[in-house]
């Protein structure tokens, strides 16, 4: 199917878009590009107005956003709720800091003056994905807009009423029309666009054969481009950790988003002296949660995003019993309607299998035991991905190891792995490159402009 929601939980089709014909789009991208001309001439003072007013729109109809992501995604009710409110909060965080981020940088040179100004780029195209259907937007819009650029979103296919709804929150907020845009668009749109002079940068948060395709398509423009790919993150567990806070960690590091998150923890490498029990605490943890309609409040795990998704993380697991894992709980579909796959564990795995380098997109963990530091490591480091990692240990010399040897963009210890307005957000490898959010991020879409004068 193209472009349409359809209710994860139940197969229903709610409702089927036409796609943009080359017509509309190339009416789009010249409203896009006029209304830059003029936005980018605003002040922070005037786009903070607008800015907190959007992060009002968003909380004034947090409910209703918060059920429409569930609708077309499937994620639990009370967590897309949680998602709307966050996306406030990133719209109110670039109102308040982007003057202060983009301020004039004095220098001393052999000039009489020397500075960097920072100025917008233009239109960037967004290429989003549908598991954060509205954070992921915001994260982009709030400082790429702050900043002064037009955005172009082409969302996922499967969350198009969510991709019209955030344009017009910001049209609600005031922002000039055509500042901010959703083009209903396929894939195959994406590589013109990015031929187009108007479109002067792109981000993309997807997959990494998605990400390969934008940044071909933008390396042949000489565009600047974000990716922020996929992840198979470590979670890395020592004798010297609070269990119990690590075992509920693990339990919503696994779980968020019904397993469908780049930044969730996918494997779980625990010390031996402890392995047998966190083993043990996880699968009765596992075992309490309760699947079912998302629109529930007792609901903890809601449908895969898509019939695709719950038959290739089907075929995963198959996989990897084939190549030697043992299933501690579920590792079946469920039987009822809908995109349903029940909470799963996998240990031993071996290190060496194909499938133990794999993403695993929805509620599957995999298990792995390790007698020290050095192989907890090892086996962290030894996937292609590198965006987050989290390490649970009290010991100094241990926390500063895995600070300064886990490769990823992110490291947290004794902590669950999120995004935070407040810092960058990216990874290193196949994960991607650039990044999100904090001062790095609203610098990544400017023209870091030297200026001297004598």
């Amino acid at each position: 199917m193209g472009i349409a929601t359809v209710n994860p939980a139940t197969s229903e089709v709610i409702k089927t878009f036409e796609s943009l014909t080359d017509a509309e789009i190339e009416i789009r991208l010249q409203k896009g590009q006029e209304a830059f001309e003029q936005y980018r001439k605003t002040s922070f003072e005037q786009r903070s107005r607008w800015m907190n007013e959007a992060a009002k729109v968003l909380e004034e109809g947090k409910e209703a956003f918060g059920k429409l992501m569930t609708l077309e995604m499937g994620k639990t009710l009370k967590s897309a709720i949680a998602e709307v409110e966050k996306c406030a909060w990133v719209c109110r965080f670039y109102a308040e800091n982007a003057s202060r981020f983009l301020a004039d940088v004095p220098s001393q040179t052999d000039a009489s003056r020397s500075f960097v100004r920072y100025q917008p780029l233009g239109v960037v195209l967004a290429v989003m994905p549908w598991n954060f259907p509205f954070w992921q937007v915001f994260r982009f819009a709030a400082p790429a807009l702050m900043a002064g650029n037009g955005g172009l979103l082409k969302h996922a296919s499967n969350v198009p009423q969510c991709a019209l709804a955030i344009e017009d929150i910001f049209l609600q907020a005031g922002f000039p029309p055509g500042v901010f845009q959703t083009l209903l668009i396929g894939a195959d749109k994406v590589a013109p666009l990015m031929a187009d002079d108007r479109i002067k940068a792109a981000t993309l948060t997807g997959s990494e054969p998605a990400g390969a395709s934008l940044a071909a398509a933008a390396g042949k423009q000489i565009k600047k481009v974000v990716l922020e790919l996929g992840g198979s993150d470590p979670f890395i567990v020592m004798p010297s950790a609070d269990l119990d806070a690590a075992i509920a960690t693990a339990v919503t590091a696994r779980m968020l988003n019904n397993g469908q998150s780049c930044i969730a923890a996918k494997r779980f490498i625990v010390h031996t002296d402890i392995a047998s029990e966190f083993e043990h605490r996880l699968v009765e943890n596992y075992q309490a949660l309760k699947v079912g309609d998302p629109m529930l409040p007792e609901t903890d795990i809601g449908p895969l995003a898509t019939p695709g998704i719950l038959k290739d993380l089907e075929d995963q697991v198959k996989r990897a019993v084939e190549q030697g894992a043992r299933v501690l709980i579920g590792g079946q579909p469920a039987s009822q309607q809908g995109n349903f796959y029940p909470p799963t564990i996998l240990a031993e795995i071996p290190v060496e299998s194909a499938i133990a380098r794999e993403e695993f997109f929805g509620p599957v963990a995999m298990l792995f035991q390790v007698a020290n530091i050095d192989t907890a490591i090892q086996i962290a480091n030894s996937v292609p991905f590198g965006l987050g990692a989290s390490a649970w240990t009290h010991n100094p010399v241990e926390q500063e190891r895995f600070i300064n040897d886990l490769e990823a963009g992110a490291v947290f210890i004794n902590g669950l792995v999120k995004s935070d307005p407040r810092l960058p957000f990216g990874g290193i490898k196949r994960s991607g490159f650039g990044r999100e959010l904090g001062i790095q991020g609203i610098h990544e879409f400017v023209n870091i402009k030297t200026v001297w004068m004598k």
